[in-house]
């Protein structure tokens, strides 16, 4: 009979040692990694001829990496200096004439002056002062009309200049550009096939930080704060492999625990999320689950 009490007694301690130890295991929020995943789209419409990317393949921001059909963009930017070539010489005549006139009424303000001294020494004449006053006011109005009739034109120059502008805007945009640093995660298209505006091409994301996205309980809110260092865990064959990781967002709301959750108290539970941000040591990959551990 003592033996038998021993042994249960023995089991006893073993039993609560064991809850302990496992309480003490539970890491303190549970997730998946995530990184910013940024879906580069065509802005022009064409054939693709070139598109030289392969999934896997790390980029750098303003990398060339292919370009879209272009030859009827720049036929059209063609017809339109042809065009401006033709309205310039129009404008051109019309802007000699007005020099013409100018020169004319030059010539007539010099004579003006002229009879106004021969009037001021009583050998001119009202009516010949009278008479290139208005050969002048006729050519004032010449020049008005003149340039009245150019103004359409300088507007007209104006409006393909534009036109001319969009074009090459067009063209630089058929001009495939990668915009961030990062790694091709998603390829969309390939060489001559034909896109347009708006299609997506390939999708690009910065593997060097990853972002794991967490969830904890209210009680564990007083604990944790933007900036605070925490330790991240990944299964690696039969142990864990630890991260350093530093909270940079937590949630203002909550929200319903999702299946991540282990316990089964926690999943009757609304949790908060929570974002750590890990460096990327080449091990890590979207939607890989791990663990956060809140350094004591």
């Amino acid at each position: 009979m003592k033996i038998t009490k021993i042994i249960i007694g023995f089991l006893i301690t073993s039993s609560v040692l064991i809850s302990c130890n496992s309480n003490s295991d539970l890491a303190d929020g549970y997730g998946n990694f995530e990184a910013i995943e940024t879906t580069i789209s065509a802005e022009a419409n064409g054939k693709l001829l070139k598109f030289t990317i392969e999934e896997g393949q790390t980029l750098e921001k303003g990398t060339i990496i292919g370009y879209i059909d272009t030859i009827q963009l720049a036929l059209k930017k063609e017809q339109l200096i042809a065009s401006k070539n033709v309205i310039s010489s129009k404008s051109k005549s019309v802007l000699s004439q007005i020099s013409v006139l100018k020169s004319q009424r030059r010539t007539a303000q010099v004579s003006k002056k002229r009879i106004e001294n021969l009037i001021a020494a009583n050998a001119g004449t009202q009516k010949q002062l009278d008479d290139i006053n208005g050969k002048i006011d006729v050519i004032n109005n010449q020049i008005i009309s003149v340039e009245t009739q150019n103004s359409p034109i300088i507007n007209e120059l104006k409006s393909i200049d534009i036109q001319i502008l969009q074009i090459e805007d067009q063209i630089q945009k058929s001009i495939v550009n990668n915009p961030v640093n990062g790694t091709v995660i998603v390829k969309y298209a390939e060489p001559n096939e034909i896109t347009s505006f708006g299609r997506p091409l390939f999708k690009i994301a910065d593997l060097s930080t990853m972002q794991l996205r967490v969830y904890v309980s209210e009680t564990q809110l007083p604990s944790l704060k933007i900036g605070q260092d925490v330790t991240v865990k990944i299964d690696d064959n039969d142990d864990m492999k630890n991260y350093n990781g530093s909270i940079t967002w937590i949630a203002s709301e909550a929200e319903f625990t999702p299946k991540i959750i282990q316990t089964k108290e926690e999943r009757v539970n609304l949790v908060y999320a929570v974002k750590v941000e890990v460096k990327n040591d080449g091990s890590l990959k979207i939607g890989m689950p791990a663990e956060m551990w809140i350094e004591n």
